[in-house]
């Protein structure tokens, strides 16, 4: 086995795991559920939530990864063979999620050129967005160059490819996010809008508030995909595992919070405070936004620059879970990393193709009544993703023991409040999940 690589230090692991955890999914999807669920109030129960179980799951998988200083397979595998299932599942998560991220990379990449040419109007047409993925060649050339760009990034390994890049990145993410957030506030309407996404409405608050909350802790984080485990064996044995995933955390919660006040300001003003205009997933950013910035002032800039944010957050969260794939290989095959990297990039590029193609003349082929696309989220997210995380907690709490973590973590700092997180991840956690899980599989919030 290849001598393991590691981060420089607590900096370039925090940035590599709050880069993975700033996706896309902060841009479209949280900004949506504060605004529905209660405002200001679900973003305080997010944040309890995120200090908690996001925490108790994140300490978990990185102490895991920095226990075995072996790839996701390898670390199940290792210590406990019976429960080698979920680290086959943890290269197969990766997979699933890699192959839609790569799609919506690529859109994002049509959007920032757009953007850049001066084009605004016309991205902000009505059906422009899926008049565009329903063709059958662009979107998958659009699929091809973002996989390159991940591609290069991580051929320069883990130091000089992820740390470097999330270095560069995760700032000018931020920087980004607070000079749009600024304009968004500013507009015209904009502080009403403000108003609409932080301020607490108990009048709608409900178990679903809660529930929703639970699951983007669950997703935001990159927990369940074997990222923090991959990320945990690149971490140094000096490294203090509990201060650097409280600094994860507050760079993740802070720029989901960040992703709100630059997206529900904006839209509220343009829509006239309808706040049925912050729709969830792709249409917020690429049917809704557009018609935003259309009536910005100087729109093709801060469309460029909203999009070239969200290009970065979508790098940043690909090259992780490829990251996890690539891992697995270079230890189970002593495969160079060059090698792995093509290999891995390859099959993302084969297998987004059906993926884009399900928009267009592939539409008709339906899994479950789902789209391919829509398929494979549903497959990732909704089953395999709660399932792998109840397993794990089931693993340390009644199998590996929760001494493993306490004695992993110990070698850098002292381990704090033992019984809190022997409560969480033998009980709270599992539990949580498990409501997440069956509310997905049933369809069971409405509200």
């Amino acid at each position: 086995m290849k001598e393991r690589s590691t981060f420089s230090g607590k900096l370039g692991f925090v940035l590599a795991a709050a880069g993975s955890s700033v996706g896309l999914g902060n841009i479209w999807r949280f900004p949506y559920l504060a605004a529905k669920y209660g405002g200001g109030l679900f973003v305080l129960i997010y944040i309890i939530l995120v200090v908690t179980i996001g925490s108790t799951l994140m300490q978990t998988e990185v102490a895991l990864g920095r226990r075995s200083q072996c790839d996701v397979y390898n670390t199940y595998k290792t210590l406990d063979k019976r429960f080698t299932i979920l680290g086959i599942m943890g290269i197969i998560i990766p997979v699933f999620i890699a192959t839609n991220y790569s799609v919506v990379g690529g859109w994002v990449i049509k959007y920032l050129i757009e953007f850049v040419l001066g084009n605004s109007s016309q991205t902000a047409s009505p059906n422009y967005f899926s008049n565009y993925i329903s063709t059958p060649v662009m979107p998958i050339v659009f699929h091809s160059v973002f996989i390159l760009l991940s591609m290069l990034i991580l051929l320069c390994g883990v130091k000089k490819g992820i740390e470097r890049s999330n270095k560069i990145m995760m700032p000018a993410l931020l920087i980004l996010t607070i000079i749009i957030s600024i304009k968004g506030i500013t507009l015209p309407g904009g502080l009403e809008g403000v108003k609409f996404y932080l301020v607490p409405d108990f009048s709608r608050f409900s178990l679903v508030s809660v529930l929703m909350a639970i699951g983007q802790v669950f997703y935001s984080l990159s927990l369940a995909m074997g990222i923090m485990i991959t990320y945990g064996s690149y971490m140094g044995k000096d490294i203090d595992i509990q201060h650097s995933i409280k600094m994860t955390e507050f760079f993740d919660t802070s720029v989901a919070i960040l992703g709100g006040l630059m997206i529900v300001p904006a839209v509220f003003s343009a829509s006239g405070g309808n706040s049925d205009a912050i729709n969830v997933g792709p249409g917020l950013l690429f049917e809704t936004l557009p018609e935003v910035f259309e009536q910005f002032p100087l729109g093709n800039l801060f469309g460029a620059l909203f999009f070239l944010l969200a290009l970065f957050a979508a790098l940043t969260s690909i090259i992780s879970l490829m990251e996890v794939i690539i891992a697995w290989l270079i230890d189970r095959f002593n495969m160079s990393r060059f090698k792995a990297t093509f290999l891995v990039s390859l099959i993302l590029f084969l297998t987004g193709i059906p993926s884009s193609l399900g928009f267009g003349i592939w539409k008709n082929v339906l899994i479950f009544d789902k789209n391919i696309f829509d398929f494979i989220d549903y497959t990732a997210n909704s089953i395999l993703m709660p399932l792998i995380a109840i397993a794990t907690c089931i693993f340390v709490g009644y199998f590996l023991g929760v001494k493993t973590i306490f004695e992993e973590a110990e070698l850098s700092a002292t381990f704090k409040h033992k019984k809190y997180y022997s409560l969480m991840v033998k009980v709270i956690v599992p539990i949580c999940i498990a409501a997440i899980w069956i509310s997905a599989v049933f369809n069971i919030p409405k509200a």
